[in-house]
């Protein structure tokens, strides 16, 4: 019976890391594309000085993005 609470409870936290996941992979998403076109969307960042600050950032988010979506896709936490 204990064992059955512990895969439960395995489970349910295993759904929750993934779904945290896949939440903070779309808003990193959204914040790389953000960085990268807001200036063809015309969408003002900051004084746009450092346009390729905004670009080297834009790419890191989206690489992140698509890791933490990869991340929750594997469910890979307790393994």
């Amino acid at each position: 019976m204990f064992e059955d609470y512990e895969k439960k409870k395995r489970k349910q936290i295993i759904l929750m890391k993934s779904l945290l996941d896949y939440g903070m992979g779309i808003i990193f998403l959204l914040a790389g594309i953000f960085f990268l076109f807001g200036d063809k969307l015309n969408i003002p960042i900051g004084d746009k000085l450092n346009t390729g600050f905004e670009k080297v950032f834009g790419g890191m988010c989206v690489a992140y993005a698509a890791w933490r979506i990869y991340r929750g896709y594997k469910k890979n936490y307790f393994r």
